[in-house]
């Protein structure tokens, strides 16, 4: 079967993850057949798909006719053959027991349609044990959503024993179809990749606590504040449920063996039915104010602690060949929001010392948890996971060249004279880190000095945000001190600043939110065209702070101080059609025609004559501060063009109606 062949698919099982799929499903255009067991499920599943629906287009993520089309591809079902008639691909997402999810197939097989291929949603259960109980282990795999399907971008993809590489294949694309991003798991292997870090990082976190070694804060505050993930551990396991994580965590003890041992704590929870959040308690108390985790209780112990034991997991699916690290680690961003992959962060750290923490608990102890793997021991001397500074790259290129290729948070390339700058890190809402400055200033460096790119074209990844902000987990990760925290803004100021001073023409394609330094960011550009969907503004004196990367200084000269005095005093947020009237944005396009009008327009700019609007900008920029030496830069820079091709080149073709081809001579 091929994609294109899909044309129906069947979710059993509505609950959240059931009919949160199957919303995603038909969003992508596919026919839904929703089932349950009982009526009021199915139905309280559907209804949940309309509110999701309804939702998403009072926030302007779709059309009115879009959410109106994706529901009207659903259709519920209670009797499971009907379900299952036409299906192509059936979705299964019952409950996460291998018994039950056994008995479900016994009965798909009767009735699914000969060539539909089966993939579960689960978490951690043997995708070879599900298979084989069905008539068509070679067409099975795991199709793993993250909750909520419909904000998360993420799948794991997993082959079981006997599944065929074109049916990985087929369902990578399908879940490419529903606009997700699909990792492969190349080996059945409990917990797959994220559950496989997550869940001993959860255990690890409460075994520090059960022997004593730290607080349940310190670990907490060390997590969110220094590693700076986007949850502390404990606040973690109870925003997902204790008992979830518990559940993976005994069928991995069960498989793995007694390196996986739930921590007697989280047994205790488990068994006061304080399961966190949905249960009103847990590791924090949500009728009494919830999580309240110290930003200063630090332990750099616990960090080493829990960067050690990741790295061991992390190695362990490497050594295996479950995945490799930097699937592992885009995997681990997507699904559960970490700043940097695990295979990143331990590289960071150096392997050498974390093997050396693990060897250190290990004869302290004697757990098994803390035996460090061969291959870890392998990647240390190696120089890393990354094989030290990027595998064969040399003087800041990749393996074949490219000299863009070692960037972590941004994907750049250029193409028809544009430099495309992409923030890649559409898991913290494309959010702005002390590494990102770095990078981006790099990048402006590059395509600065490199004469083939005549326009930059700015932009982020996904469809959610251009950028929300500061990344403020992961600066506060960095220290909060106010020395640090003027460094750090200098080094925004310093960076957007290149930008702005480009001699090319800037374009920022600003899709979704766009607040805070990211539209700091956007302040630094040329031109500016949004998407209908797009909000905008600088919310920092919320926060009890300022935009603190040039926006005091460079929104004024763009839309007058009155309002940027109203757009940063009273931290609104604006749509993109305001902002046009504020003559921030200079144009709006509907949302499905962004990425074509922001290149189209890139383009244009990258076929004008480059002598002439460089000093064009120069002379605007001269002008800001003394209307005189503005008028001294455009004078020289009028005479200096006087003397060029372009200018020839561009008579020429005004005389004889055609396109002029400037080359910047």
């Amino acid at each position: 079967m091929q994609l294109e062949d899909v044309q129906r698919v069947a979710v059993l099982g509505a609950g959240n993850m059931g009919h949160g799929i199957a919303e995603v499903a038909a969003l992508a255009g596919y026919d839904v057949a929703l089932r349950d067991i009982e009526e009021e499920l199915v139905q309280d599943g559907y209804d949940q798909i309309e509110w999701s629906l309804g939702k998403l287009a009072e926030n302007d993520r779709i059309g009115e006719e879009e959410a109106e089309a994706a529901l009207d591809r659903v259709e519920a079902f209670v009797d499971l053959e009907d379900s299952l008639a036409d299906a192509d691909v059936v979705i299964e997402v019952v409950p996460e027991k291998m018994a039950i999810k056994k008995d479900v197939y016994d009965e798909v097989v009767e009735y699914a349609p000969e060539e539909a291929v089966f993939v579960t949603n689960t978490s951690s259960l043997s995708i070879t044990e599900l298979s084989e109980v069905t008539d068509r282990p070679e067409r099975f795999c795991g199709m793993h959503f993250f909750n909520p399907p419909v904000r998360m971008d993420l799948v794991e993809v997993i082959s079981g024993k006997h599944t065929a590489e074109d049916t990985l294949e087929l369902i990578e694309g399908l879940a490419e179809s529903m606009g997700k991003t699909p990792v492969r798991v190349r080996k059945d292997s409990p917990g797959f990749i994220v559950n496989r870090i997550l869940v001993p990082l959860m255990n690890e976190a409460a075994w520090i606590v059960e022997s004593g070694d730290a607080t349940m804060e310190a670990v907490d505050s060390t997590t969110k504040f220094d590693m700076g993930l986007p949850m502390g551990s404990f606040e973690l396991a109870d925003q997902v449920g204790i008992d979830v994580g518990y559940h993976v965590l005994e069928y991995m003890h069960e498989v793995l063996g007694e390196a996986y041992r739930p921590c007697p704590l989280l047994v205790e929870k488990v068994e006061a039915d304080e399961l966190g959040k949905k249960t009103g308690s847990g590791f924090y108390d949500y009728e009494n104010g919830g999580a309240q985790v110290p930003s200063d209780a630090i332990d750099a112990d616990v960090r080493k602690r829990l960067l050690a034991v990741m790295a061991n997991e992390v190695a362990g699916l490497v050594g295996n060949d479950v995945a490799d690290p930097p699937a592992i680690d885009r995997a681990v961003m997507l699904g559960a929001g970490f700043p940097d992959g695990p295979a990143k962060l331990a590289d960071g750290e150096g392997l050498d010392a974390l093997v050396d923490v693990l060897d250190e608990l290990h004869e302290e102890t004697g757990e098994e948890r803390y035996e460090a793997t061969d291959y870890l021991r392998e990647a240390a001397e190696a120089g890393g996971f990354h094989g030290g500074s990027g595998g064969d790259a040399e003087d800041g290129e990749g393996a074949e060249g490219d000299a863009f290729a070692a960037y972590d948070t941004l994907d750049v390339a250029v193409e028809d004279r544009v430099g495309h700058v992409e923030i890649d890190r559409p898991h913290r809402m494309n959010t702005i880190s002390g590494e990102l400055l770095e990078e981006l200033s790099d990048a402006i460096d590059r395509l600065d000095a490199d004469d083939e790119v005549r326009a930059i074209l700015l932009s982020g990844a996904g469809d959610r945000a251009f950028s929300a902000g500061a990344d403020v987990q992961s600066m506060a990760a960095g220290g909060a001190e106010p020395i640090s925290a003027v460094e750090l803004s200098r080094q925004g100021q310093q960076t957007f600043g290149k930008l702005e001073e480009s001699d090319k023409p800037v374009v920022a394609a600003i899709d979704g939110y766009c607040l805070g330094g990211g539209m700091e960011l956007a302040t630094a550009t040329d031109m500016r065209i949004a998407s209908e969907r797009s909000e905008l503004g600088q919310p920092e004196l919320d926060l009890g702070l300022l935009p603190g990367w040039g926006g005091t200084q460079r929104l004024a000269r763009i839309v007058g101080e009155g309002r940027a005095k109203e757009i940063i005093l009273t931290a609104d947020r604006y749509d993109a059609e305001t902002m046009a009237d504020y003559d921030f944005v200079n144009e709006v396009v509907p949302d499905d025609e962004l990425d074509e009008r922001a290149w189209e327009l890139a383009e244009s700019l990258a076929a004008g004559p480059p002598i002439a609007q460089k000093y064009t900008k120069r002379a605007m920029h001269a002008g800001r501060t003394d209307g005189e030496a503005g008028l001294e830069v455009e004078a020289m820079g009028f005479g200096h063009v006087m003397n060029t091709d372009d200018l020839m080149e561009g008579v020429t073709a005004f005389m004889g109606d055609g396109e002029p081809e400037f080359e910047g001579k």
